[in-house]
């Protein structure tokens, strides 16, 4: 249970409700999406906002986000590769500190480690995202 400390700085993050931004424009806005499928087999996309799309009233600004799979032992597993290219976002493009205006994004995973390219085992995972410094964690089931 230490490790998830690590992901879930708070108790609200603990029970899953990590789904609302700060104070101010976007509150209530729902930033990180459960992932899809769940439980995962091959891959998976897993949906998430940068500000308010429908309102965002600066739309040039731009905002640094980082999305990242880890297993229970918090070890990195993968970085997901933001899906279809959106405004000044190509796709493909790992997601790991990148500059994203507001909308709505498409993160996709193959269900491979990073490092070795092998298929991930069955079991649960955290993924992390992290939106101009504050992070948002949800878990996922990878089923083989």
């Amino acid at each position: 249970m230490l490790v998830l400390g690590a992901f879930m700085p708070s108790r609200s993050a603990a029970q899953g409700v990590s789904t609302q931004t700060g104070g101010g424009q976007g509150a209530g806005l729902q930033v990180l999406g459960q992932n899809f499928p769940n439980p995962v087999n091959q891959d998976t996309r897993i949906p998430f906002n940068v500000g308010d799309a429908q309102v965002c009233t600066d739309a040039g600004r731009q905002h640094r986000v980082s999305l990242k799979i880890y297993n229970l032992l918090a070890q990195l597993v993968a970085v997901p590769v933001l899906q279809g290219g959106v405004g000044n976002a190509a796709g493909g493009e790992p997601l790991d500190g990148q500059l994203l205006t507001c909308g709505a994004y498409v993160a996709y995973w193959d269900g491979k480690n990073s490092q070795s390219g092998e298929d991930v085992a069955s079991g649960i995972y955290l993924y992390r995202l992290e939106l101009d410094g504050k992070p948002f964690v949800k878990k996922m089931i990878v089923r083989k």
